[in-house]
This record gives C-alpha cells, structure tokens and sequence, in this order.
C-alpha cells in the first residue's frame, strides 16, 4: 500500500506529547506559549545556528508576542562545559524556557542545561548512577519544547542527555523524569537539507537503539514491538531517505523510527553502545557512524542468546532468510548501500587503546542490558574485531 506525506500527520502521547508532521514547525511559538514561556532560550548547534530554520523558528516565536535568543556553542559531543556556558547565557538572558532544536548534539545539551538551569550542583552530580537523580530540585528543570533535525537519537523523547566529561575523556547519562520534553515539534521537512552521509549515520543510529532492545534480555512486552516495527520502518525507508533526501514519505518514515527506537529502548540497549561511547569520548567519532560500523560485530558476538528472536525478527520484516544468518546478511548489506565503512580503521581509530575501551565499556550503563554479560576482555575483543574487520 503506498504511503501518502499527508497522511504522516498527527498528534499523540506517547511518550510525550508529540506534533507530527511536515511544515509543522511553524507551531514552535504557540508550543512555547502553551508551555508558559515568555522568553525561550533557543539551543542548538552550530551547523544549524546560521540556517534559515533557526531564524524562521525565532520569528515563530516572535509572532507568538514572545522572546527569544540562540546559543549554540556546542561541540558534536557536548561536553559538560558547553552545559554550563548554556546555563550562564540563559541565566543571563532571563530566560524562562529552552527550545531544544537539533540533532543528538544540540538536543542532549539542550536538555541538561534546562535541568542544570535551576540548580546549585554541577551536571555530572546528576549522572545516571544509583539515585543521583533524587539531587535535582525539580521545580528548578526549566520547560523544555523540542525540536529534532535528523532522525538518530529519538533524544527528544528521552528522559536523558549524553554529555561528555572532557577532564576524564568519559561520556556520562545525565538522567532525570523532567529531562523529557513537555511538547515535540517533530518536522521531518528539517531534516530534507542533510547530507547523505549524516542521514545514513543518524539512521544507522535510529536502527540500533530499535535492535538493541529488541535483543534486551529484559521483559517489556511493549516497548518489544515498538522496536520491531522501528526496524521493519528503517528497512523500507533509510535507503531512500540517503539516496533521495527530498522523499518527505522516506524522511517521515525515519523520523519515526528514530522516535520509536528512543522509545523502545526503555528496555535497555546494549554492547553497540557500551563500546560507542568510550570510542566517542575517546576518538570524538559520530555517534551514529560508531554504531553502524560497531552493529555486525556486536550482533556475532550475541548470536547464541538472540538466534531465535532474530528468527521472529527477519520474519516480521520480510527477510528471504528468516534467520539469524538472514539479519547479519541485511545488515552487511544495508551498510554497502549506505557506503558505511566495514572496519573502525576508516574512523582513524587504531588498537592502541584496546584494553581501556574494553575497561570502559564494561562500566558504561548501557552494557547491563546486552543480551549476554561480557566481560572487559570480551569488548576488547569485540573492538580490535571491529579495527581489523574481522567479521569470522
């Protein structure tokens, strides 16, 4: 059955409250006003801050009789003091709000510095560990409206931010209930302008946060079947939204599944990100990109815990090969079609750090979650695999 751009148009609640649709953007003011702002602090990074998006979002704001000024000192993996540099232009702008606009890294920042805006502790007193959480005064979390450019992280519609500890070259989950944006402009015509190259990696990421909690070893019926329609929408759809960027039905279709999977993965992720994130903080490599290239080796390494359900899995999605063999396949193969480089090498990343990426991915939060409990030595394994291309 085809797919018509408008009939991809909709507000729900789930798990957020979320206004989908092309050209809906132009709604970022009376989203504002609804929210109780008067005088948003726009943040975003700086890619985007010079592009016609932002200003046309300031002047949505502005017709709306409000406010609003743009930060955008923030680096692809933000780090703790793009946050605070955030907190003193919103303190200083008497701001009363953030519209979080962008892709994971403008997002994420956005976020903390919402939370961090009304509080007396630094960001990383508020990392995701043990109840850290209960630190944060919650009437201090500043209103948070979002609006996502790529179709990746699904970051604004989680309840957490990624930020990199620059000092110690470690990425940390800053975690919080409030963290998750009050209102989501999600306008998949702001993601028809990124390059190919970015479009694959943040798609590449939208399939991993689906996969990996399909493969949690945890039990969430719901959050299951969200990721298996993720992955059967990133199937159908990212190849034509890399090779025709102007097809709104393939961006729609992304963009979903990019929200899907940030939904999905409140069951947990996985080894692709016990080892994305060290690799990130370490080599400053995309996140999306670390993912893709991570994503078969993690897969083999996991095989005895997931052959059945990637069965049900190239079933559901309409694979020849309804296997585990059938998903590695399409893997591989979606990742030739996308031009994603098959070994890490191609990021520059050598094996001289090996047993600290092994060290850090144990201890990153998302490894709890992966299928099978590795060990330090098995993820460096796993890493110095992904170095060679080594997919034996």
């Amino acid at each position: 059955m085809s797919v018509d751009v408008k009939t991809l148009q909709g507000n729900w609640n789930y798990p957020t409250a979320v206004r989908f649709g092309a050209g809906r953007a132009v709604e970022i003011g009376q989203a504002c006003k609804e929210l109780g702002m008067a005088n948003p602090l726009l943040v975003t990074d700086p890619g985007l801050a010079s592009l016609p998006m932002i200003n046309e979002a300031v002047e949505s704001c502005v017709a709306a009789g409000l406010k609003c000024s743009v930060f955008s000192e923030i680096k692809p993996n933000p780090i703790g003091e793009n946050v605070e540099a955030g907190v003193v232009a919103y303190k200083a702008g008497g701001h009363d709000g953030v519209i979080a606009f962008g892709g994971g890294s403008g997002l994420d920042a956005a976020k903390a510095i919402a939370l961090v805006s009304g509080q007396t502790r630094p960001v990383f007193d508020f990392e995701d560990v043990g109840d850290n959480w209960l630190r944060v005064n919650p009437e201090g979390v500043a209103p948070i409206l979002a609006v996502p450019t790529t179709s990746g992280t699904g970051s604004e519609v989680g309840r957490a931010s990624v930020i990199t500890d620059a000092a110690n070259h470690v990425k940390k989950i800053i975690f919080h209930p409030k963290m998750l944006p009050s209102i989501v402009i999600a306008d998949p015509a702001l993601t028809t302008g990124l390059p190919a190259h970015i479009t694959a990696a943040t798609g590449m990421d939208a399939l991993s946060h689906n996969l990996e909690a399909f493969c949690s070893p945890f039990f969430h019926p719901m959050a299951e079947g969200i990721a298996v329609e993720g992955i059967r929408l990133v199937k159908e759809y990212l190849p034509t939204a890399v090779s025709d960027g102007a097809d709104l039905v393939a961006r729609s279709q992304m963009m979903v599944a990019s929200t899907m999977g940030a939904t999905a993965f409140q069951r947990g992720l996985g080894g692709m990100h016990a080892l994305a994130h060290p690799l990130g903080a370490l080599y400053d490599a995309h996140h999306g990109m670390l993912n893709a290239i991570l994503m078969p080796y993690v897969l083999i390494r996991n095989k005895s815990a997931i052959e059945d359900r990637m069965a049900r899995l190239a079933a559901y999605i309409g694979l020849d090969d309804a296997s585990f063999d059938g998903i590695l396949s399409w893997v591989l193969d979606l990742r030739q079609t996308l031009n994603i480089p098959n070994d890490l090498g191609a990021l520059n990343i050598g094996d001289e750090n090996a047993e600290l990426v092994g060290k850090m991915a144990i201890i990153d939060p998302t490894a709890g979650s992966n299928p099978i409990s590795l060990t330090a030595e098995d993820y460096t394994e796993v890493f110095l695999n992904a170095v060679k291309g080594d997919l034996s």
